[in-house]
């Protein structure tokens, strides 16, 4: 009847109060419309939008709800009274009769079910409360309050009860009932708060290889308390999240249960509810939820009107705080809303991840406050960019750590002990940083000291730790006596391998909480009562809550399930290292991870360490090899993992792992795969991680660099730093440190025994950390560099800055750059600088300040006595010269004052800049003033200083007084303003050198002091007229100054006049540069008149191109030059004559100016050089400049280049033979370049004309030979390269008895044809001093007829591929017939057929005389050498010699026969009046031919045979006896030759046999046939036999020293032996001791080569002191026999005594400067030397100096190999001087050395004097465009030099074919 009673007074107080209720909600319509939909959702209210009238609209909704029912009814006014603002009395009336606050049946039967059911003891407990709980609650405004305020208490009471005493709880799970006091007791962690968003680039990336990060540094990190955490986020009505991350086991959920009980105590008022969720358990709810389920049915129901409460809460978001704990361990995806969504309805059932999300997004509860907290993984990215603010829990620190521990032992006697203990450990005070294992290490240590034993050992790793823990809370549930850990652990072994079963399974299954059914009793039971696993209320959704289970902390089922793997019988090693594996941990770090392995893997390492092998055996229960085995799998996946490219996080995992195996070799092996530098970018480190990686350092070898870039660090770090004993560089940079990180650093600093490098940049050190640091510096005794950049230092800290570093011993470097300084703080500091004794360099730059110290010790000697010894030392060595460079430091003219003071001072400077200030004229003056009393050795730099004209000339004047500078550098339009100094007065003669002195000044007297070459340039100045008159009053006292450069001033023709008037006052001058100063031709003609004016100028060098050139240079004065060191070459030489040069390039010369230019040089008695190039000359200018060479008396050269000739210009210069008696050579090439050599002196000498690619033809022909007729001494004329054709070479030809040539015409390369090769021919005939004819139509086109001017019988025919036809043989054969006195045909190719031959033989048939015809055709093949031989015998032809090559026909007919047979070849002839040609040059031509029985029968025929000479044969059994029979036969026989050819032991013996009749022989070569010793001993008898013997020739064969003694037998009975050859064989020592022995004895030996032995420097000195007794050697070939430095030291000795030699090679034989510099002067005295090769040995620069100043001694010189000698350009000018004084040299080898521009403008600078100079080798040296263009220039002057070779050189392409063209003569292919 009650429930009846109630509706009927709602309905009364409804009808009382209708009219009321209807106005007060037609003013909120829509929410009615809202708040109907949600209580009739399944009544379609639609058609409600076409209402328009709201009271209508509120009438009709208010009477559908009522007929909806009285529960709905009344649920319905329950809500307007809560959420509506309604009159006071309609909201009592109304609450009255809808009963708010009374709880139904169904609702208190379903209270009381809640509360009876059974829920585990720390679950929460509902309160029951009576109906008179509120005795005026129907009757009070304050109901719906109250239903808050009472759900409020309601959570306050659940919240103290679950957490109020959780830690004694908590500390009863790890094993153990805690006191009272304890359990109380909450230490509070260190939690620092970041101002900068970097955890996303942590989380995302850790940012190693980011250069700058700064940025994200400025702000520092600060420690803050908990509730610090929600005062410091400003709320505007929006919801704040807060970010709360932290490492495993840093208390992140422990502190959230006590942020629940303080609030619950009162400790945060500004929230009036707090929610707690955990997100392993939201992890079990699957279903969607609605807000409201969230809170009432996850956390707490309230106990009455829910809904009342849950619109309280709604209003009241603002003041309600929500904590999600473990993000990280959430499996599901969170994902940003999406923007699209609006505010969400909070009926609207979400999932867990939608529903945190838009907590984050303020779209639920908006306003209220968010704390999330996670471990540093991924997050997502919307709740990074949603955070307020971001926090990192640091756990504890010392002082935590400590009290932590006097709370745990505070009621222990040994509480004391047991602190002391914790500090005294650094390693286990790392540990105890983490509070998860400052507990476990408290709960060990309290045990072991329980037991009272006399030594306390802890374990050593974090798992040793664990399986200690798991050990001891076993033993603790003991109730028996004493039982053995083993024992225990046998006992309790299933439960263990269960519990490990467990823990796996959870993380494979991504399981963290469990449920009663998954775990078995026995697990349960074990893991309860030891503390292992903890039990808590468990809900899901709207079911009944129930008990769940998970181990008190994820590491420790993480150590489970490491243990699992390590003992599970069905786990191999491949299993573990596919679980081991880099992508499960590092190298996919920063991607999201599902699996909840943080230790996993460092557990899985430390239980592979030896330690934790017994417990491994036990548990698993095998033998310790297959733990081993197991264990050795992991250790070899570290191993692998340490070679990969691992970053600073993963490097510190690795480093952890490492540890924790405990095991040596691996830390060393993964040391050394770290390569010694360890980077750290963005990312936290802890103490433990440092422990770990000097864990690793110190087991390596070798120093390391530590780097941490923006790593937030705790200052207990340092300290565990200082235990590194390898740290060579130390790097921090991050803008949290400061003062407080310097004081902690300068503890540690002086531990770190081997540091040299430290960095402390982008901090805020200030002074006050600064002072600490300096304080300790002495004492870091290795410490050389220091970088303080981008720090807190200011203008006050400089000057102590100096002060407190200079004591630092080693200290080389320090960087203060990015620091708040002023100008005030760049005086200090250099006033400072020049005070500090160890200071050598200061170096300040806008922000840089750099510091340069000299590093040594200033401490003062020990001993007097030892001072006063060593006083003049200690003196000189104090003199330090000091850089100062203070660049862009805004100095005005106050402040030169202040650097001129300290320049006056006494301190020595190398350097000063001050470059980029302002000091302007002014500041100049103060500092040009100064220099005559400052000290500075090098330069001064005042460049960019705003100066004018007036501070350019009061530095002038600083170079007239002050008398150590040498050189001034000046530009207005640049702003450059240097001085360059030679050092201080005092010291003036030490620091200048003489360039051309010799560094070997043994034997140097007094030495002299050299003038010092002064310079001044002023370029790019513009000086006005002004200007200029002033600029010239400074300079006209600048007598000293040798070197002027006044460039690009637009001085014109006058200011240029100006400044050449000034040159008679300038008495020192040797070079003037007038460059780009806009001069006209006008000023051309006044330079060239200096040529007569001033008599010591050298030369004139002017361009008026686009880029104007004028240079003057001057020979040295008599005054200077005697004022030089008297050194051995002088750097120019003396000129009686003062002989220049005039050269004009890019300018227009008419012939009028040309005139002018002709009569202005004329007057120049000393002109030697003219060279004119790129100067468009006319015909008419270049005729009237020839025409004027007879006026130009000293003459030597004109050169015309880049003009291009017309050929009329070119016959022209061809008859400038005529004009000028002096010209010698005429030399045009490619009409464009022109060079006319003339004498010195009017005297009868050969002249020579060459116009080679001149386009001359036909037509020029007449005119040329006019010319040439005129001509009475022509040596030479070349006109190859031309387009004489047939017709013109006949003209030419036909008038050759005319030109009168003596010597050479080429004529190649001028496309003639077989008619025009007759032409040639004919010359042979009719010309009578013709004695060579070459031609040749192939490629080559040579067409050559070389002259004599005796009655020489010679004439020579050689013609190669001329393909002649039928029709031009009978003309070849009738011009051969009219020479009679030809005595040699060469013919090559020429289609010569056999019939051909038989008319050549009757043709060329002659009576007396010597006619060898030598015909190489195809047709020559096997089958035709009979037919040959019958030539041989035929009685009309007398042919005497035939030789058979394989295209290559050689009869010869005589009165002596002579036979020769190489490789098939058969000669049959007699020597010739003139020397053979060599056999080695014939061998490479020959082709094999097999000898014949028949041919050697005709040979038995020629009694009278002198020479035989066979080569590459193979000789049989029958051959080899046929030879020696033949031998037999011939007496005569006076040279035998058998060379590579193949002959066996019996066929020796043979060949001995018939030697032996040889009686004759004078010459016997049986060279390359691998004679050996028993070879030798055989031949020993032949060689008895040939007294007349000369030439021994055994090389390359293999002789040792066995055949060389028999070989002395022989050789003792060889009286006329003139020259022995073992070269390339194996002679040693022993062997060469018995052929040396006899060499003093031979009296007619000439030549001995022993080349390519193996002498040794044994061998080698014994023989160079037997060759001093052998006075008529001409020839020693000695190479690569490695004979050393005594050896030539040896040598050099008796070298004076051999004064016939000629040939001198030592090449390869490992000489070095100790040998080169004895034998360079031992080798002056052969002044009969001819050939020298001193090649691939290293010599050095003293020998080779020494081998230069004796070069003018070898008057016969010929040839000089140095290749491969190390020789660079410091020697190049004693060298190009010693060269030059080689009067007959005719080619240098200087190849493979190191040559470079320098060396080459040596080289070429003599090469003129080198008159007989043929060939210059410079292949594979350094030498550039400069250096090959300058050796081009002075080619042009050298018409003997045929070939300059510049091979691999760095020249440029481009460049190298521009000088081909230039000059052919320059070869820069290796071919």
């Amino acid at each position: 009847m009650q429930p009846q009673m109630e509706d009927m007074d709602l309905q009364r107080a409804i009808a009382n109060a209708q009219p009321q209720l209807v106005e007060s909600l037609s003013h909120a319509p829509e929410w009615l419309l809202m708040k109907a939909k949600c209580f009739l959702p399944h009544m379609d209210l639609s058609h409600m939008d076409g209402i328009t009238d709201c009271k209508e609209k509120v009438l009709w909704l208010l009477d559908t709800l009522e007929n909806a029912g009285p529960i709905i009814w009344k649920q319905f006014i329950q809500c307007v009274c809560m959420e509506c603002s309604l009159p006071m009395d309609l909201e009592i009336q109304l609450m009255s009769a809808s009963g708010e606050g009374n709880l139904n049946q169904k609702q208190e039967a379903f209270a009381e079910a809640s509360t009876q059911s059974s829920s585990p003891p720390t679950g929460p407990v509902r309160r029951r409360h009576g109906s008179n709980s509120h005795p005026n609650g129907k009757k009070s405004k304050q109901q719906p309050l109250d239903s808050a305020e009472r759900y409020r208490h309601l959570i306050i009471a659940s919240v103290s009860q679950r957490y109020g005493n959780e830690r004694a709880a908590g500390a009863a799970v790890l094993g153990q009932a805690q006191p009272p006091a304890f359990s109380q007791a909450f230490i509070n962690l260190v939690i620092r708060q970041s101002k900068a968003s970097r955890l996303k680039e942590r989380a995302d990336k850790p940012r190693e290889d980011s250069a700058g990060m700064q940025e994200a540094e400025e702000c520092v990190d600060t420690a803050v308390k908990v509730s610090d955490l929600f005062e410091s986020v400003v709320s505007l009505g929006s919801t704040r999240v807060i970010l709360l991350f932290g490492k495993p086991g840093m208390g992140k959920t422990m502190l959230m249960h006590r942020l629940c009980q303080k609030w619950a105590e009162g400790a945060l008022p500004q929230f009036l509810f707090t929610f707690l969720f955990e997100f392993r358990q939201l992890n079990l709810i699957s279903r969607k939820l609605t807000l409201k389920e969230l809170l009432f049915d996850l956390v707490l129901q309230p106990e009455d009107s829910p809904d009342a409460v849950f619109q309280h809460l709604l209003k009241n978001a603002q003041r309600m705080l929500f904590i999600f704990d473990g993000l990280d361990e959430f499996v599901g995806n969170i994902d940003q809303p999406a923007s699209s969504c609006v505010s969400p309805a909070f009926h609207r059932p979400m999932s867990i991840s939608e529903l945190f999300a838009n907590f984050c997004f303020g779209r639920l509860l908006p306003g209220c406050t968010v704390l999330v907290t996670s471990r540093p993984k991924k997050l997502p990215d919307f709740l990074l960019s949603r955070a307020d603010l971001l926090a990192e829990i640091w756990g504890f620190d010392h002082e935590k750590v400590e009290e932590y521990a006097s709370h745990y032992f505070h009621q222990h006697s040994f509480k004391e002990q047991a602190i002391a203990h914790l500090k005294n450990n650094s390693k286990l005070l790392s540990m105890c940083l983490i509070p998860a294992l400052c507990c476990i290490v408290c709960v060990c240590l309290e045990y072991l000291l329980r037991k009272r034993l006399s030594k306390v050992e802890l374990p050593q790793t974090m798992t040793q730790f664990y399986i200690k823990m798991l050990l001891i809370f076993i033993s603790k549930q003991q109730t028996e006596g004493t039982v053995s850990e083993d024992t225990q652990l046998k006992h309790h072994r299933t439960a263990i391998l269960g519990l490990c079963d467990l823990a796996l399974k959870g993380l494979e299954e991504k399981k963290i909480v469990f449920y009663v059914d998954d775990i078995p009793e026995h697990v349960k039971e074990f893991a309860s009562l030891h503390g292992l696993l903890t039990v808590f209320e468990v809900k899901r959704s709207d079911s009944l809550p129930e008990a769940g289970h998970a181990f008190v902390h994820l590491s420790l089922q993480e150590f489970f399930a490491a243990l699992n793997l390590m003992i599970n019988n069905a786990v191999d090693g491949n299993y573990l290292k596919k679980k081991f594996s880099l992508k499960s941990k590092w190298t996919l770090k920063n991607e999201a991870r599902t699996e909840f392995m943080e230790n996993f893997h460092i557990f899985l390492s430390g239980l592979s360490s030896k330690a934790c092998r017994t417990f491994l055996t036990q548990l698993a229960e095998r033998n310790q090899v297959w733990v081993r085995d197991k264990q050795a799998a992991i250790l070899q996946s570290l191993k692998k993992l340490a070679a990969t490219n691992l970053t600073g996080p993963k490097i510190i995992e690795l480093c952890h792992c490492t540890y924790e195996t405990q095991d040596l070799e691996l830390a060393q092996h993964v040391g050394s795969q770290l390569n010694f530098k360890y980077e750290f970018r963005n990312f936290r480190l802890t103490p433990l991680d440092v422990s770990a990686l000097v864990f690793i350092i110190n087991c390596g070898r070798d120093l390391t660099h530590l780097d941490f870039a923006g790593c937030p660090m705790e200052l207990d770090c340092l300290e565990v730093l200082a235990s590194c004993k390898n740290i060579e560089h130390l790097s921090f940079r991050s803008r949290k440190f400061g003062d407080e990180f310097a004081a902690a650093l300068s503890k540690s600093l002086p531990k770190i025994k081997s540091l040299k490098k430290l960095e402390l940049t982008g901090g805020s050190i200030t002074a006050l950390g600064l002072t600490g640091l300096a304080q300790v510096f002495p004492n870091c005794l290795q410490l050389e560099e220091i970088n303080l950049q981008d720090n807190r230092l200011r203008d006050q800290d400089m000057g102590k800055v100096i002060e407190m570093l200079s004591r630092v011993e080693k200290l080389k470097m320090i960087d203060l750059s990015h620091n708040d300084i002023s100008v005030k703080s760049v005086l200090t500091l250099a006033k400072g600088a020049t005070t500090c004794p160890n200071i050598t360099e200061l170096h300040i730059r806008k922000d840089t300040i750099m510091i340069y110290f000299s590093g040594q010790s200033r401490r003062v000697l020990r001993s007097s006595n030892l001072r006063r010894r060593e006083h003049k030392k200690e003196n000189a060595a104090q003199i330090r010269n000091l850089k100062l460079r203070l660049q862009d430091c805004s100095l005005n003219s106050q402040h030169a004052r202040e650097i001129a003071a300290l320049l006056r001072g006494s301190a020595h400077f190398s350097e000063v800049d001050l470059s980029g200030n302002q000091l302007g004229d002014e500041g100049c003056r103060e500092l040009a003033e100064s220099l005559p009393e400052a000290h500075i050795s090098k330069r001064l730099d005042v460049s960019n200083n705003q100066i004018s004209v007036d501070g350019v000339c009061c530095l002038l004047d600083a170079v007239n007084t002050c008398l150590n500078v040498v050189e001034f550098e000046a530009s207005l339009h640049h702003q450059t303003a240097i001085l360059k100094f030679i050092g201080d007065r005092e010291f003036a003669s030490t620091h200048s050198r003489d360039t051309s002195r010799s560094e070997d000044q043994s034997g140097g007297g007094e030495s002299q002091k050299s003038v010092v070459s002064r310079k001044i340039r002023l370029t790019d100045s513009g000086f006005p007229t002004g200007d200029l008159d002033k600029l010239c009053t400074v300079l006209k006292k600048c007598s000293g100054v040798s070197e002027f450069d006044l460039s690009n001033n637009s001085l014109g023709d006058q200011g240029v006049g100006k400044l050449v008037g000034l040159l008679p006052e300038l008495k020192a001058v040797n070079s003037l540069k007038l460059s780009g100063n806009q001069i006209s031709l006008s000023a051309v003609f006044g330079l060239a008149q200096c040529l007569s004016a001033l008599e010591l100028i050298k030369s004139i060098d002017i361009s008026l191109g686009n880029t104007q050139s004028v240079h003057l240079t001057f020979w040295e004065s008599v005054r200077n030059s005697t004022t030089r060191s008297a050194g051995k070459f002088p750097a120019h030489p003396q000129h009686l004559e003062n002989d220049y040069c005039f050269r004009l390039r890019e300018c227009t010369v008419s012939p009028e100016d040309m005139d002018t230019l002709c009569q202005i040089l004329g007057k120049c008695t000393g002109l030697t050089e003219l060279e004119l190039s790129r100067n468009a000359l006319s015909d008419q200018s270049i005729e009237r400049l020839l025409i004027s060479l007879p006026r130009l008396h000293s003459l030597k050269l004109l050169s015309i280049r880049n003009n291009k000739f017309s050929p009329n210009c070119t016959l022209l210069l061809a008859n400038s033979l005529n004009l000028c008696e002096r010209i010698r050579e005429v030399e045009v090439r490619s009409s464009e370049n022109a060079f006319l050599h003339l004498a010195g002196k009017i005297e009868s000498q050969e002249t020579s004309c060459r116009l080679t690619d001149c386009s001359i033809g036909q037509n020029e022909v007449e005119e040329l030979c006019r010319i040439l007729e005129q001509c009475g001494h022509l040596a030479e004329l070349d006109l190859s390269g031309n387009q004489l054709g047939n017709e013109g070479l006949r003209c030419l030809l036909d008038r050759l008895l005319q030109v009168h040539v003596s010597r050479l015409l080429n004529l190649s390369h001028n496309k003639i044809s077989q008619d025009g090769v007759l032409h040639l021919i004919n010359t042979l005939s009719t010309c009578r001093n013709v004695t060579e004819v070459q031609v040749s139509l192939c490629s080559k086109a040579t067409s050559l007829i070389k002259f004599t001017r005796e009655d020489e019988p010679r004439k020579i025919l050689r013609l190669t591929e001329c393909n002649f036809q039928t029709e031009h043989l009978p003309k070849l054969f009738s011009l051969l017939q009219k020479c009679t006195n030809l005595t040699e045909y060469i013919s090559t190719n020429n289609n010569m057929t056999t019939r051909a031959v038989e008319d050549l033989l009757q043709a060329v048939r002659k009576n007396l005389g010597t006619l060898r015809i030598s015909i190489e055709e195809q047709w020559v093949r096997n089958e035709s050498i009979t037919s040959l031989l019958q030539m041989a015998v035929h009685p009309h032809w007398n042919v005497t010699e035939i030789t058979k090559v394989w295209a290559c026909g050689v009869l010869s007919s005589s009165s002596s026969p002579r036979i020769s047979k190489d490789k098939g070849l058969l000669r049959v002839g007699v020597g010739f009046p003139h020397r053979m040609e060599k056999m080695e040059s014939v061998v490479s031509r020959l082709n094999q031919y097999r000898l014949e029985a028949k041919h050697i029968h005709f040979l038995q025929k020629c009694t009278q045979l002198q020479e035989l000479s066979w080569s590459c044969v193979d000789l049989n059994n029958a051959e080899e006896a046929m030879l020696a029979s033949m031998l037999l036969t011939l007496p005569a026989l006076r040279k035998f030759e058998l060379m590579s050819s193949s002959v066996t032991p019996s066929g020796m013996g043979h060949l001995v046999a018939g030697l032996q009749q040889c009686h004759a022989i004078e010459e016997l070569n049986l060279g390359s046939l691998g004679l050996d010793d028993t070879a030798i001993l055989m031949l020993v008898p032949g060689l008895h036999k040939m007294p007349l013997l000369k030439r021994l020739l055994l090389n390359n064969n293999n002789i040792g020293s066995e055949g060389c003694s028999h070989l002395a037998e022989a050789l003792k009975n060889a009286p006329h032996m003139e020259e022995i050859n073992l070269s390339h064989n194996k002679i040693e020592r022993a062997g060469l001791e018995k052929i040396a022995m006899l060499l003093p004895e031979m009296q007619n030996i000439k030549r001995v080569d022993l080349s390519s032995n193996s002498i040794g420097p044994a061998g080698g000195e014994m023989l160079a002191e037997v060759l001093g007794r052998c006075r008529h050697l001409e020839e020693l070939l000695l190479a690569r026999n490695h004979v050393g430095d005594k050896t030539a030291a040896r040598l050099s000795l008796s070298l004076p005594s051999m004064c016939h030699l000629k040939i001198l090679h030592l090449q390869s034989n490992n000489i070095g400067s100790l040998g080169g510099t004895p034998l360079a002067k031992g080798l002056v005295e052969c002044q009969q030397l001819e050939e020298i090769s001193l090649s691939e040995n290293s010599f050095g620069d003293g020998a080779i100096r020494t081998l230069s100043e004796g070069l003018p001694r070898f008057t016969r010189l010929r040839k000089i190999e140095l290749k491969l000698c190390g020789i660079s350009d410091g020697v190049s000018r004693h060298l190009a001087l010693g060269f030059s004084r080689c009067p007959v040299i005719e080619e240098i080898i200087l190849s493979w050395n190191s040559l470079g521009d320098e060396g080459a403008l040596e080289l070429a600078t003599v090469l003129p004097r080198m008159a007989r100079l043929r060939m210059l080798d410079l292949d594979n040296n350094r030498i550039a465009a400069r250096g090959a263009r300058k050796l081009a220039e002075e080619l042009v002057k050298c018409c003997g030099i045929q070939v300059i070779r510049l091979w691999n050189n760095p020249v440029p392409k481009n460049i190298e074919e521009s000088l081909t063209k230039q000059d052919a003569r320059l070869h820069f292919s290796f071919f």
